[in-house]
């Protein structure tokens, strides 16, 4: 279900019978045609396991089930809005940064910490941001929000691309990550900036980051 981008706040869908999408509660802006939204109480098609794991990181993200037959537009407190196609692969993003998804995609929760090890795991305490990422795998398209546009990083055998935790939206591809300080662990709590830290990210793949380190 492509995404039709209106400018670079807002975005338009095209739902179709027998198909259904999920989309953040409060993003609809307007829309066309016999269509319908439904609060998503199971977190989307990751079902409860999904919903536990954004509870248990504090990221309950309300979602709504999209269907019908019509055009649908989306944006969320005038948030900058990137379209990303995924062809079979797995996009790792957080579950706020989330506007509007491709119902055919499956959802899943991955926590951080499997990657970063020990470091991962303090991520969310020390960050600001969730120890869960949410996962959409599969063919379709994902818009996700950030703060003052979003720019894409390629990562690539050579290329570690070192990102502000704060300023991390999304990454895709075979990538590893692990979150990297350049101070003591005396110094490094409580501090929210990406000079004390940085999540590292390598392998192939890229990584999304929004201009601003503002939470959504």
């Amino acid at each position: 279900m492509p995404f039709r981008e209106i400018n670079s706040k807002v975005v338009e869908a095209t739902v179709a019978p027998g198909q259904k999408m999920f989309s953040q509660r409060g993003a609809m802006l307007a829309y066309r045609g016999d269509v319908t939204f439904t609060p998503n109480r199971a977190g989307g098609q990751g079902g409860l396991t999904s919903m536990i794991g954004r509870r248990v990181a504090g990221e309950a993200t309300p979602l709504m089930t999209v269907e019908g037959s019509g055009t649908v537009m989306f944006g969320h407190g005038g948030h900058h809005i990137q379209v990303i196609g995924l062809s079979g692969d797995t996009l790792y993003v957080e579950a706020d940064r989330l506007l509007a998804f491709d119902g055919a995609l499956e959802q899943g929760t991955m926590f951080m910490g499997a990657q970063g090890g020990v470091m991962g795991m303090v991520r969310g305490q020390v960050t600001g941001q969730g120890l869960f990422t949410t996962t959409l795998k599969g063919h379709g398209a994902v818009a996700v929000m950030a703060h003052g546009g979003i720019i894409e990083l390629p990562i690539g055998q050579g290329r570690t691309v070192h990102v502000d935790p704060q300023a991390y939206v999304a990454h895709h591809g075979d990538v590893r990550n692990r979150l990297s300080t350049a101070v003591g662990w005396r110094d490094m709590v409580g501090r929210g900036s990406g000079e004390a830290f940085q999540l590292e990210l390598s392998g192939n793949g890229a990584v999304y980051v929004q201009a601003s380190e503002d939470k959504l």
